[in-house]
């Protein structure tokens, strides 16, 4: 049988759902159950591990150890924190596309529909006294929905939006979709979804293309009153067009999930300009799959892409290292 290891921390109800899809695909370890003097034997002869963080799981010391490593099998969905260049070249690299899809297609939905019809705006404007019955909220019907990166959750909250009768502008890897869309294309196409879009959703992974890619060139392009919405990551726009485009522009808006500086990655959340200042900004602390469940459904879906591999059959999600920086 396969040695399967869990390399993070887990609570005795996350370790029985793993023990529930895994135990008798193999010999099943925690890797926090481990003694230290254990660590490089266990590591060793581990084939297929299941992370979160393999940086903050393993010293770098411990990555040539896993010399039989198969395959190791992200609970996230986004790998841009992942150190390529210490991952065994020969194992398979997978992350969760899909695992917190619509927990997150919610979020995205309330941002939109927030700042559609100045909920925030407001709600402070009543705080100061004032009844504001004459400024027009935007009415969503009619109008397009861009999604860059139209993967699981991309497609999650493009069916959300179509039930309120947005059209779906969508950017993915192929340029193909089943899912009913008026447009589809790849990043080549970015300029005409740009253009195109009242709304625009950053749902891509960061990779080495996608670093940066929304900056001042970009943001002119889009319409003046267009509304985006990132719940990818922060690099993937720049920091600086954005706050001067939005200065520049009091009607653009911008809700923005993920940022910059953010604690789990930098160890503190900080921005390098005041977008929180900002009337036409609405922001939420990198919280949208942070759901009853979703944890739950995560392992589930990475535990099944395991049994997959270790089946022989179709792996969902696996990366190409290509994408990524080595670290």
């Amino acid at each position: 049988m396969s040695a399967i290891l869990v390399s993070y921390e887990q609570s005795a109800h996350h370790r029985a759902i793993f023990s529930k899809f895994l135990s008798g695909e193999g010999n099943l370890t925690f890797l926090s159950d481990i003694a230290p003097e254990d660590r490089r034997k266990i590591l060793e002869g581990t084939e297929v591990i299941l992370s979160w963080s393999p940086s903050k799981e393993f010293a770098p010391e411990e990555f040539a150890q896993l010399r039989n490593l198969k395959m190791m099998q992200f609970v996230t969905a986004g790998a841009d924190h992942v150190p390529f260049g210490l991952i065994p070249g020969h194992a398979i690299v997978a992350s969760n596309p899909g695992a917190y899809a619509e927990a997150m297609a919610e979020h995205i939905l309330a941002m939109a529909l927030s700042v559609a019809k100045r909920l925030k705006l407001n709600h402070e404007k009543m705080k100061e006294g004032v009844f504001d019955q004459r400024t027009r909220n935007k009415l969503m019907r009619g109008m397009s929905f861009g999604v860059i990166g139209f993967g699981g959750i991309g497609k999650a909250a493009a069916r959300l939006m179509r039930a309120l009768g947005l059209k779906v502008l969508a950017i993915n890897t192929s340029g193909k979709t089943s899912e009913p869309v008026e447009f589809v294309g790849t990043l080549d196409d970015l300029d005409h979804v740009l253009k195109q879009s009242d709304f625009l959703l950053l749902s891509i992974p960061l990779t080495v293309r996608s670093r940066g890619l929304i900056g001042e060139r970009e943001l002119g392009l889009m319409k003046r009153d267009a509304v985006l919405i990132n719940a990818a990551r922060g690099a993937i726009v720049e920091e600086r067009a954005l706050y001067e485009h939005l200065v520049k522009f009091p009607e653009f808006s911008a809700a923005i999930d993920t940022w910059w500086i953010e604690p789990q990655s930098h160890g503190e959340f900080r921005t390098n300009f005041a977008f929180l200042d900002l009337p036409n900004v609405l922001g939420s602390p990198h919280n949208s799959p942070i759901a009853p469940g979703v944890a739950k459904n995560a392992i589930r879906m990475a535990c099944e892409n395991v049994v997959r591999f270790l089946k022989g059959e179709k792996v969902f999600g696996e990366l190409n290292r290509e994408d990524y920086p080595a670290r």
